[in-house]
C-alpha cells in the first residue's frame, strides 16, 4: 500500500490539550524516524469548518438541539442503573418544535446539538477485522456541538476527513465504537466514509491495557532509557503484525516494503519488556562502534567519565573499547557502567562477586602473583597475556580459571565482561598492573570480614 501520511493533531478536548502533548507527539515521531508527509494540522484551527458542517445537518433535520443538562441525564441514567437496564440517551428533546427550541435558546438556555441516528444497520469491511456491522439501535443520538458551541471529536473527524479527502483511517481497536457513528455522520453529510482498519491494543504483561503502572508509557522516556529508535520502531511494528516467517529484525524500510493488512493480527498484542530490551542489544551489536561511541557520550559525561581526549588523542583506542563492550550491551546506559573500569580506578566491586572470587584463601597472594607474571610481558596483547596467566597459574598448582575470575573482578569489578584477555589488552600494562596492585590492597584490607563475604557461597 503506498499513500500520503498526513498529521493531525486532535486537539479537540482542551483540557487534555496542550503544548507539551504536541510537543511529545512531534519529537517522538521525529526520533522514531516517522516523517509525516503533510502537517502537521491542529484540528481546534478548523471549528469554523465543523460548525458548517454541523449546521448543515441541523437546517436538513439531521440533528436536534438538546436541552437537557448534565444533571438530569445522570439521573435518568442512575435510575435505569438501579433497573438493571443499560441505559443510553433517550431523544427527551428530539421532538421538541421549532417553536419551543426557538423561545427556550431566546431565553438563554444552554442546548447541545445532537445527531439523529436514523434506524437499521452500520456495516463496513473492517482492514484487520473484515465485515463488521452494528445496530444502530444500539448507538446514542451522540452530540456534535457541546453546550459552549465547540465541535465534539466525532464530528471534527468526519469534517477534516472530508475536506482532507482521506481514504484510509487506520487506528486502535479502541475505537471500533466510534466508527458506525462516523461512517453515520459522513453517510449524512452525503460523502463516502474512507476505509477502516482497526490494529490490536497493547497490553501490559499482565494482559491488562498499557498503562503508566506498567512502566515508560512516552516513547521519549525510551530514548531516555538507552533505547535506540531503530529498535524500537521495530519492536513496535512486531506487535500485533508479522511479515511472516521468523523474521524480527529488520530495517524500516524492509517492514515497509513488507506490510499487509493481511499480517496483521485481529489481537491484542503483549508489550515484553524483555524481547524489546534484547531486541535493542540486537541493534547495538549490529552498530558499527564509532557511530555508538557517539551515542554513548552523554552517558558517559553523565556518569563523570567522559575524557576530551577520547575524542581526538585517545579515539581510535575509545573506538575499539566501545567495539569492545557493545557485543554485552543491552542499553546505552549499559556502555558508561561497563566502560568506567577502563577509564578510571574509581569503580566499586561488585559485592556478588567479591564474596565468591575475593574470599577465597591466598587469593591476595595470587593476584600479586599474576602482577607479577603479567609485569615483563614484552607484548601486552591478548596472545601473550594468556600465555603469561597460564603459565602462571601452572606454577601456582591451580586451574587457570581460579586466577582469570578474580582478575576479572579486578579488573572490573564485576562477574560477567569481555574475555579476559582482551580487557588486559585494552587497559594496556599499566592500567591492568594498577588493578591489580589495588584489588591486593582491597583483599588486604578486608581480610578480616572474609568469613561474612564467604556466606554467599555457604548458603543453601
Amino acid at each position: 500500500m503506498r499513500g500520503v501520511f498526513i498529521l493531525r493533531i486532535e486537539d479537540t478536548d482542551v483540557a487534555r490539550s496542550t503544548e507539551a502533548m504536541v510537543a511529545a507527539i512531534l519529537e517522538g515521531l521525529e526520533w522514531l524516524g516517522i516523517h509525516h508527509d503533510e502537517g502537521p494540522f491542529f484540528q481546534s484551527r478548523h471549528r469554523a469548518q465543523h460548525a458548517r458542517a454541523a449546521a448543515l445537518l441541523h437546517e436538513s433535520g439531521k440533528a436536534y438541539r438538546c436541552f437537557c443538562t448534565s444533571a438530569e441525564l445522570q439521573e435518568r441514567k442512575s435510575r435505569a442503573e438501579r433497573r438493571g437496564v443499560v441505559w443510553k440517551y433517550d431523544r427527551a428533546c428530539f421532538d421538541l418544535g421549532r417553536d419551543a427550541v426557538h423561545r427556550r435558546r431566546e431565553a438563554g438556555e444552554p442546548s447541545c446539538l445532537r445527531f439523529a441516528v436514523p434506524e437499521g444497520v452500520t456495516a463496513y469491511d473492517d482492514l484487520v477485522h473484515g465485515p463488521t456491522s452494528f445496530a444502530n439501535a444500539d448507538i446514542e443520538d451522540l452530540v456534535l456541538l457541546r453546550t459552549d458551541g465547540t465541535p465534539t471529536y466525532n464530528l471534527s473527524c468526519v469534517s477534516d476527513d472530508i475536506e482532507m479527502k482521506i481514504t484510509h483511517v487506520v487506528r486502535g481497536d479502541d475505537h471500533i465504537s466510534n466508527t458506525p457513528k462516523q461512517i453515520l455522520l459522513y453517510q449524512a453529510l452525503g460523502a463516502a466514509p474512507p476505509r477502516f482498519g482497526h490494529l490490536p491494543l497493547i497490553l501490559g504483561e499482565d494482559k491488562k491495557r498499557l498503562s503508566k503502572r506498567h512502566g515508560a508509557v512516552s516513547v521519549i522516556e525510551y530514548r531516555r532509557a538507552g533505547y535506540l529508535p531503530e529498535a524500537l520502531f521495530n519492536f513496535l511494528a512486531l506487535l500485533g503484525w508479522s511479515p511472516g516467517g521468523d523474521r524480527e529484525i529488520m530495517s524500516q524500510q524492509e517492514m515497509v516494503d513488507l506490510f499487509s493488512f493481511e499480517g496483521v493480527s485481529s489481537r491484542s498484542a503483549v508489550f515484553d519488556h524483555d524481547k524489546l530490551t534484547w531486541m535493542n542489544s540486537e541493534y547495538l551489536k549490529r552498530k558499527p562502534a564509532i557511530e555508538l561511541a557517539a551515542l554513548g557520550r552523554p552517558w558517559l559525561e553523565e556518569a563523570g567519565i567522559w575524557q576530551p581526549d577520547l575524542a581526538a588523542g585517545r579515539g581510535e583506542w575509545f573506538i575499539k573499547l566501545i567495539d569492545l563492550l557493545k557485543d554485552r550491551t543491552r542499553l546505552l546506559p549499559e556502555l558508561a557502567r561497563d566502560a568506567r573500569p577502563f577509564l578510571t580506578e574509581e569503580f566499586e566491586y561488585d559485592p556478588a562477586a567479591v564474596a565468591k572470587h575475593f574470599a577465597q584463601e591466598g587469593i591476595g597472594v595470587r593476584l600479586a602473583a599474576l602482577r607479577a607474571a603479567l609485569e615483563p610481558v614484552e607484548r601486552f596483547d591478548q596472545a601473550s597475556c594468556e600465555t603469561a596467566l597460564r603459565k602462571e597459574a601452572a606454577r601456582l598448582g591451580v586451574k587457570a580459571g581460579d586466577l582469570i575470575h578474580p582478575a576479572r573482578v579486578a579488573l572490573t569489578g564485576r562477574m560477567v565482561s569481555p574475555g579476559i584477555f582482551a580487557v588486559m589488552a585494552m587497559m594496556g600494562r599499566e592500567g591492568t598492573l594498577r588493578r591489580l596492585d589495588r584489588a591486593v590492597r582491597f583483599i588486604a584490607q578486608h581480610a578480616s570480614s572474609a568469613p561474612s563475604l564467604r556466606q554467599r557461597d555457604d548458603s543453601p
